[in-house]
């Protein structure tokens, strides 16, 4: 490829075909975790025989993420975007295959190490975002990862209201109760492997890489080294304790919408809505890191925060409530982890990106399974609308980075 005018337009071309084969799976892999993110937490409470251990089944996705970040960014830099997507997609497909036979045996170990691996699939989702921008430009990065996140819309909003039709295919299977909606699951992330390992060519990593030299040779001197550690810092801080939120208050919603007498198709709807704020608006906020910077963005996700946990801490009885809530959770999700990732990937080096992105979405789903496992004896404790007021410690933390960070002078 030519370094003058027509080299830029042909991987211009390129790279909105890489954002489009991106999607393409994410809109699969988004689909099988939609259909099946609300039954982890009734399946762990059913097996289990305590709502206590209800949080363990997002502890345990986001502990599988956390566990395959890393191994799949190494993948990613020794092999290629394609390889490493494909792999965490078919792993993923394997652990819906394997709760299957845990719901089968009422095994609750089991069950966990299912849930583990079906977290595999989230990190695929995550590294997606960061792919999308292996090829882009400064002045696209946020619009083209936001793209991507937005792209898991389609397939997660309609994945929770497929719960009772799921169940009743998996009647027809002979499967247990709760658990046929998780065929979806295998199905969809089969595709998505086989979508990121045939058409994503040429790999967006391993170009990016191939004409990297030339492209750090023209390239703006780098900010000071402390400078670009500090916002690297704070930005994966950002990603790490929005994501714990988000986890925290987001797992317990399905059991404690179940006390209070809501219908499997309700709880569908309202774990749609809230992933609906996750994803429908990324870009959005992905157009407004881009334009009016990435920490006025990352402010906007903490106030959706601050108004999300207020809602449910006051209207914790009701479902609309908590609706309502969840749907302003998700869009205080959004702009956060994605300007926080735009972030991330700006204030790190090239070469270094591929190890720091791991190591971000490592960190973010860890918090996110501390999140998972002090939700469930939070609820226990102090109740859902406790937890809520709980979770403003997260926001408080970010907004104390983001103070930090403005009194550095800009780069």
């Amino acid at each position: 490829m030519s370094g003058g005018a027509t080299g830029a337009t042909e991987l211009a071309a390129l790279q909105r075909r890489t954002v489009w084969l991106l999607s393409a799976g994410q809109v699969l892999g988004g689909f099988a975790i939609g259909a099946t993110l609300s039954l982890g937490a009734l399946l762990a409470a059913d097996i289990s025989g305590s709502d206590a251990w209800s949080g363990m089944a997002a502890t345990m996705s986001t502990l599988g993420a956390a566990l395959a970040a890393i191994p799949l960014a190494r993948l990613a830099v020794r092999s290629g975007r394609r390889v490493a997507l494909s792999s965490g997609a078919l792993v993923s497909a394997m652990g819906a295959a394997l709760t299957i036979a845990a719901a089968s045996a009422r095994s609750f170990p089991l069950l966990l190490l299912a849930l583990a691996l079906i977290g595999t699939g989230s990190a695929v989702g995550l590294q997606a975002r960061f792919a999308a921008t292996d090829l882009a430009t400064d002045r696209t990065r946020g619009r083209d990862l936001s793209f991507v996140v937005w792209a898991t819309t389609l397939g997660a909003v309609v994945g929770p209201n497929l719960l009772e039709p799921g169940d009743a295919i998996g009647r027809i299977f002979g499967l247990v109760p709760l658990s046929g909606p998780f065929l979806f699951g295998i199905t969809a992330q089969v595709l998505a492997a086989a979508v990121y390992l045939i058409a994503l060519r040429p790999d967006p990593l391993l170009l990016a890489r191939a004409i990297g030299a030339s492209a750090d040779a023209t390239a703006k001197p780098a900010i000071a080294a402390h400078e670009s550690r500090a916002r690297e810092r704070f930005a994966i801080l950002t990603v790490a304790l929005s994501h714990a939120t988000m986890v925290a208050v987001m797992s317990m919603t399905p059991v404690h919408l179940l006390h209070h007498g809501a219908t499997l198709t309700i709880i569908g709807l309202t774990i749609s809505l809230h992933v609906a704020g996750m994803f429908a608006l990324s870009p959005v906020f992905g157009i407004l890191a881009d334009r009016v910077g990435r920490v006025p963005v990352i402010l906007l996700g903490q106030a959706l925060f601050a108004a999300a946990l207020v809602t449910i801490a006051l209207g914790a009885e009701q479902t609309t409530a908590v609706t309502v809530g969840l749907i302003l959770l998700g869009l205080g999700w959004s702009a956060s982890t994605v300007a926080g990732s735009a972030l991330v990937t700006e204030s790190t080096a090239p070469l270094r990106r591929p190890r720091v992105q791991g190591i971000t979405d490592t960190l973010m789903n860890l918090s996110g399974a501390v999140g998972g496992a002090l939700a469930g004896p939070t609820l226990a404790l102090i109740g859902f609308n406790g937890l809520a007021v709980a979770g403003g410690a997260f926001v408080l933390a970010v907004l104390v980075g983001a103070v930090l960070v403005s009194r550095r002078p800009a780069p």
